[in-house]
């Protein structure tokens, strides 16, 4: 029986998919510095909220829902990425299954990543706007700049989404 070298480059190809399993790994890591970054801010909130203003704890909440959603964002990279790329996560019957892992692909995954980087950046143009008068107008310009490319950048692949999504129908008849 003689093995073909390009099956054998084949396999190796396709199994060094498994070399991203430490980095989702890593992920899952980098959830538990975030879950006790959450903690801690909360717990100093919660110690200090007899001498904190309306807007530090507003900036407080703020900076609690931007580790929320980093932490979400997280949740989505190693799930989505690991069922995409490395293994199905063979979950299906699961009660708690996410109902956007059914339909999850590359692309997908890239629009919903690029939509969580724009609700994080919404934050922090929030918090941005609450101490404006604590904030450098060239700081400020550069966030909302920095923004605006986040949003067009959204676009574009929701765009091109479409596109390729109008397309493929066609290829099949």
């Amino acid at each position: 029986m003689q093995v073909s070298h390009s099956n054998i480059l084949g396999k190796i190809i396709f199994g060094s998919r498994w070399l991203q399993l430490p980095i989702y790994l890593g992920l899952i890591v980098v959830q538990g510095v975030y879950a006790y970054k959450f903690l801690a801010a909360l717990f100093t909130m919660m110690m200090n909220l007899t001498t904190l203003t309306e807007t530090q704890i507003m900036l407080s909440v703020l900076g609690l829902i931007d580790v929320v959603m980093i932490a979400n964002l997280l949740l989505m990279v190693t799930v989505g990425g690991y069922e995409t790329f490395v293994s199905r996560l063979r979950i299906n019957s699961h009660p708690d299954q996410p109902e956007w892992l059914d339909h999850v692909n590359a692309t997908v995954l890239k629009v919903k990543l690029s939509m969580a980087i724009i609700s994080i950046s919404s934050i922090h143009l929030l918090q941005t706007f609450i101490n404006a008068d604590k904030m450098n107008p060239v700081t400020m310009q550069w966030q909302v700049t920095i923004h605006l490319s986040f949003l067009v950048s959204a676009a574009a692949l929701a765009y091109t989404d479409k596109l390729l999504h109008s397309v493929a129908p066609q290829q099949h008849k």
